[in-house]
């Protein structure tokens, strides 16, 4: 048996009949559809009812790759909940076929590139930062009080002034002034 999962929109100009006849020539014998509903939402209804329906031994057929998940985490994660339930999947305009060998490979690599695109993005990350840090730019929220203010805060408060009073009169909470009195 295949199963299908088809996400159509009329919004953005898609048409669903040419998805569907190509599902149908594929031998589809029960589709899923997301009409109206963005391939950017993790929770689809049809998407959604098609992971309930499919079984072991099923092949789920989608028109193309990107009609089964928002991005490429998304679908990678997809196919992989299908390896686990097993579950083949093919798309037919990419060609892929994970009941075959050559299929699971294809996916194997593009799991792969998506991998090393995490990971890329996250070397850059750590390396933006210590340039940033190295140039003395600290990221995070700006403190609230200058050092001065806390001077001020804490002459206040040898004076005998209240923390709340304190707090108003250099303009920040309560928790603020506390945190700056205790010397954190």
């Amino acid at each position: 048996m295949a199963t299908s999962g088809v996400s159509t929109s009329g919004v953005d100009g898609q048409n669903s009949d040419l998805q569907e006849d190509a599902l149908c020539a594929a031998g589809v014998t029960k589709t899923f559809s997301d009409l109206g509903v963005s391939g950017s939402i993790a929770k689809r209804p049809g998407l959604g009812a098609l992971l309930e329906y499919v079984r072991e031994g099923d092949t789920v057929v989608v028109w193309k790759l990107d009609r089964l998940g928002r991005n490429t985490r998304h679908t990678l994660g997809q196919l992989a909940e299908f390896a686990e339930l097993g579950v083949g999947f093919r798309s037919l305009t990419e060609g892929l076929d994970t009941t075959g060998a050559m299929g699971r490979a294809m996916i194997t690599i593009i799991a792969a590139f998506a991998e090393l695109e995490r990971d890329t993005i996250r070397e850059r990350t750590v390396a933006g930062l210590a340039a940033a840090k190295a140039r003395g730019k600290i990221g995070g929220r700006p403190k609230a009080l200058t050092p001065g203010a806390i001077e001020w805060a804490r002459q206040l408060h040898a004076g005998g002034h209240s923390v709340v009073e304190i707090a108003r009169e250099v303009s920040c909470s309560r928790a603020t002034a506390y945190r700056a009195l205790s010397g954190e």
